[in-house]
């Protein structure tokens, strides 16, 4: 089943354009890509379920003749006497089960966001943005003069990685104006906005450092990316 797209048609066509203005007044080619997701983090559901699990070992261990206990009620084995294997297959029962259901709420995607660490989300974005750079931009311009700017919908994050010649000119700090400009958008999912606004914030820059001269236009294409 094909994906349905995160741009309308008449959105893309708006952000090409942006992208064309820009480019007419420097010696740069933006590259603008949507994501949907940087990364499914299905590490961090694992981490956590098996912590979830841990912990209910950890609880059985403390505590055993109270769980014991309440197993005999819910199994309805008054007065049982448990045999060590029988104590560690219910112990490995319990592990099973926190683990799976912990498992099966981080397949909710905005559960499994909210339970990522920051730090981790943003690196993951921070990657998935430099393979973008790397396909999409990186050496694919005469000069080296390739900026990507990156949304990941999921994470609601941004990033701005410029090639080689214009990372020697600008300081990764000046991209500030510009990710304030469009992660004002995006939180009120205004994507379209705020790709264009980040556009003319990336051109600004360009323009400044990287007038326009003879060197070839348009060499990669205007149309935002989706991945």
């Amino acid at each position: 089943m094909t994906a349905r797209p995160i741009l309308s048609p008449a959105d893309s066509a708006r952000i090409a354009a942006a992208v064309g203005a820009a480019e007419a007044h420097a010696n740069g080619e933006i590259v603008t890509v949507v994501s949907r997701q940087s990364d499914s983090y299905a590490d961090v559901a694992l981490a956590w379920s098996a912590l979830v699990a841990g912990l209910a070992l950890l609880a059985l261990n403390a505590a055993p003749a109270f769980y014991l206990a309440l197993a005999d009620r819910v199994l309805g084995l008054w007065g049982h006497e448990w045999t060590v294997r029988e104590v560690l297959g219910l112990a490995l029962a319990v592990a099973t089960v926190k683990f799976a259901g912990m498992w099966l709420i981080l397949l909710y995607r905005p559960a499994r966001l909210a339970l990522t660490p920051r730090t981790i989300r943003a690196g993951r974005v921070r990657a998935r943005a430099a393979m973008a750079f790397h396909l999409g931009a990186q050496d694919r311009t005469d000069g080296a003069t390739g900026v990507v700017i990156y949304l990941s919908m999921a994470e609601r994050r941004a990033e701005i990685i410029a090639d080689a010649a214009i990372a020697a000119k600008v300081a990764p700090e000046v991209w500030g104006d510009a990710m304030h400009a469009m992660l004002d958008h995006f939180r009120k999912d205004r994507v379209a906005d705020g790709m264009i606004a980040g556009v003319a914030a990336v051109g600004k820059v360009l323009a400044e450092h990287m007038p326009r001269d003879s060197k070839p236009a348009n060499e990669l294409p205007d149309g935002p990316i989706e991945l």
